[in-house]
């Protein structure tokens, strides 16, 4: 089991600078160097505070000039929203300038807040078709002179450049959920990342078997499958359960997001009331406890060695979480110092 970092800057308030939470991104990511990690990870939003990175290789190669080691990948690129010249080019660019550290996710994405925004009347089923367009054209333009004709996009031969610095280019993993998407991204020998959101062990179970079905049916080497769950390493008890009432409400915040029916402005979602909150039982703090990756270190182990035994490669610590900076560097320094040994 490999461990790695998942991360944005997230503001939750007006009076959060923006410089501040870019330098708390740079810490964890430090952390996550230092303390053994594979990969750290960013995905890709726009027009939302509540996840902040309209260009995740401006993050990444920022987070490469304050990190040696670890790999940094793109936990997703939204492949509508890119034209697939424009994503091998700067995908190639970004590995130039980190030295070969980059990794490829890439997804259709999930808000219609940035869809109406970004690519207007577009609906999730088309930007599924985009994303399978675009994902396997990406090598042939690292390779060169590539020529399409699709659906969405045709190009007279053209080749990338730069040129990436690992053979073959960036390795390139797909957001998967339904058994088609596995199917996608095994048959065209991409690595997997699934994330089985708040829906508990019985969704991480399902997304194994989804991806081993995928498998079964190819006959190339099997890809590499990502577990990207939402963490929190308590001190004790009552620590525990304060993280499960501030990923309660983080999971509020993200339904609403994800329903696009509230006001936004300033890129600030309407204030969800306590009234609310509380009657979200879908996202209750209880629920939130079991079925998210939280407890003391020992409870931690055990849910990620329950993971480790389905198949999963690597595990992913989804940090975002609305916490403040001190409650975040702690948890990953207790996951970091007592968890991750337990794996070595």
């Amino acid at each position: 089991m490999e461990f790695s970092l998942f991360a944005h800057m997230e503001r939750l308030t007006p009076g959060q600078d923006h410089k501040d939470l870019r330098q708390e991104l740079i810490s964890l990511a430090q952390m996550a160097d230092d303390g053994g990690m594979r990969a750290v990870w960013t995905g890709e939003h726009h027009g939302m505070e509540f996840t902040i990175t309209p260009n995740p290789f401006l993050s990444l190669v920022d987070l490469a000039n304050h990190t040696k080691n670890v790999r940094l990948g793109t936990g997703t690129i939204v492949a509508p929203f890119w034209h697939p010249i424009k994503l091998a080019g700067e995908a190639a660019a970004a590995d130039l300038i980190t030295d070969g550290r980059i990794e490829l996710g890439i997804a259709r994405g999930a808000y219609s807040y940035e869809y109406e925004r970004l690519m207007p009347e577009m609906d999730a089923w088309e930007a599924g078709q985009r994303m399978r367009e675009t994902t396997p054209l990406l090598r042939q333009l690292w390779a060169g002179d590539c020529a399409h004709e699709g659906e969405f996009y045709a190009f007279p031969a053209t080749t990338a450049a730069p040129k990436p610095v690992q053979d073959d280019g960036p390795p390139i993993w797909i957001a998967a959920r339904d058994p088609n998407s596995h199917s996608f991204g095994v048959e065209n020998g991409f690595n997997i990342q699934v994330t089985p959101l708040w829906q508990g062990i019985e969704e991480i179970e399902s997304l194994m078997g989804k991806f081993n079905d995928a498998c079964a049916t190819y006959s190339g080497p099997r890809p590499k499958i990502m577990l990207l769950h939402h963490t929190y390493v308590g001190s004790d008890s009552d620590d525990v359960s304060l993280a499960a009432q501030q990923l309660s409400r983080f999971y509020c915040y993200f339904g609403a997001w994800f329903q696009n029916k509230k006001p936004v402005s300033q890129g600030l979602i309407e204030t969800l009331s306590e009234e609310e909150l509380a009657a979200n039982k879908m996202m209750s703090p209880e629920n939130m406890h079991r079925d998210l990756t939280i407890g003391t270190a020992q409870e931690v182990i055990d849910q990620i060695k329950r993971y480790e035994d389905l198949g999963y490669d690597e595990y992913s610590f989804w940090i975002d979480s609305g916490m403040d900076f001190e409650r975040k560097r702690a948890s990953l320094a207790r996951f970091i110092d007592d968890v991750m040994p337990a794996f070595a």
